[in-house]
């Protein structure tokens, strides 16, 4: 398991192995949605700090392996892909409450 992070701060994990999680967690469409993602009221990465990608801590994989993925949605799909959780709480300031 690998682990992004932003200017040294945890952010997001993903069982991927190493090359697979520097494609997914370094490319640009990723990216984007860190800028536009939210935790605590501020954008996850300003598009300037420093990304990294690492090898997860013990607890990362730990809080990783306790995560509740809907994997019984996934049943009808034929290749089950990594995931990717986030490390923080996220929001999404593009879905709004109202309605």
């Amino acid at each position: 398991m690998f682990t992004l992070t932003i200017s040294d701060k945890p952010v997001a994990i993903t069982n991927a192995d190493e090359e697979e999680a520097r494609e997914l967690l370094m490319s640009e469409d990723f990216k984007e949605d860190l800028k536009v993602l939210e935790s605590e009221g501020a954008p996850l990465w300003d598009g300037i700090a420093s990304l990294n990608v690492r090898p997860a801590t013990d607890e990362e994989k730990a809080e990783f392996e306790d995560a509740d993925f809907d994997e019984e949605e996934d049943d009808d799909d034929e290749e089950e892909g990594p995931y990717i959780m986030f490390l923080v709480d996220v929001t999404d300031p593009d879905e709004s409450d109202e309605g």
